[in-house]
């Protein structure tokens, strides 16, 4: 994995672990690390596998519960940096997927997760490409299996444009191994919400095609957490974070960790 931290003030007040999601890197989300640096949370970032600056094959997540050990591991390290202070972690669409599962898998030492467009109801890909899917995984991981569709991702052309002209951003079809984690991690989440215990933020658009906004509404009736905030933002596509109206929802994920510290 390649990793980074976002720069920051003099008076650290939380640290923050940003995961990006499928396809992309985590410079995408420099913006929301300075948002959240100037605002006194250390936030640090990684690229996870076959991603951005790390290492495999373009576009190939290898094992979310890999990744997910990877972002601990960043955690950590921020912890390191800066102990005694509050500790978060920050996912977008598969980020939020693999923030859920590294909270649910086991006890979680945070003040609290935030998941943007979590995809615990995915609605890409045919029947038989679901059925086909594990097969592919173990015989055929890299094989381009679903492409995704960018303009769904921002109603900004300029988002979409960047997005799909950054070298960094794999635009192939996702391998068979990516689309078959991220269908079982899904599944393996759904079924354990009640494992879910640490406060929690939801941000999610609600004309969100790529990650259904019914997967928000399964954490607001089975999660065990006590402390849920879950934010809808009406007629906002699946990058929340870069949408027109991202500095509002920026001011509500600092206004949520302010009050988590």
């Amino acid at each position: 994995m390649d990793s980074g931290q976002v720069g920051f003030g003099e008076e650290v007040r939380g640290v923050v672990a940003l995961v990006h999601g499928v396809a992309e890197h985590s410079g995408r989300y420099e913006h929301v690390g300075k948002r959240l640096a100037d605002n006194g949370f250390a936030t640090y970032a990684l690229d996870h596998i076959g991603h951005g600056r790390s290492g495999g094959v373009r576009g190939n997540i290898d094992s979310i519960d890999g990744a997910a050990d990877n972002v601990a591991t960043v955690l950590d390290l921020a912890s390191g940096g800066h102990p005694g202070v509050p500790r978060f972690v920050v996912g977008h669409s598969m980020g939020s997927l693999i923030t859920l599962h590294l909270a649910t898998r086991g006890p979680l030492d945070v003040a609290g997760i935030a998941v943007s467009a979590p995809p615990l109801v995915i609605e890409a890909g045919n029947p038989v490409q679901r059925l086909l899917a594990p097969a592919l995984s173990r015989w055929t991981p890299n094989l381009g299996v679903l492409q995704l569709d960018s303009s769904a991702i921002s109603r900004d052309p300029e988002v979409v444009r960047a997005y799909d002209t950054d070298p960094l951003v794999f635009c192939g079809k996702l391998p068979a191994r990516t689309a078959t984690e991220i269908l079982h991690t899904a599944d393996t989440v759904r079924h354990r919400l009640d494992h879910l215990t640490v406060p929690t933020l939801v941000l999610h658009g609600t004309a969100d095609a790529l990650a259904s906004p019914t997967g928000t509404d399964l954490i607001a009736r089975h999660a065990a957490t006590k402390d849920l905030t879950i934010n809808r933002y009406p007629g906002l596509y699946h990058e929340v974070f870069n949408e027109p109206e991202q500095d509002d929802v920026l001011t509500d994920l600092v206004g949520w960790l302010d009050a988590h510290r």
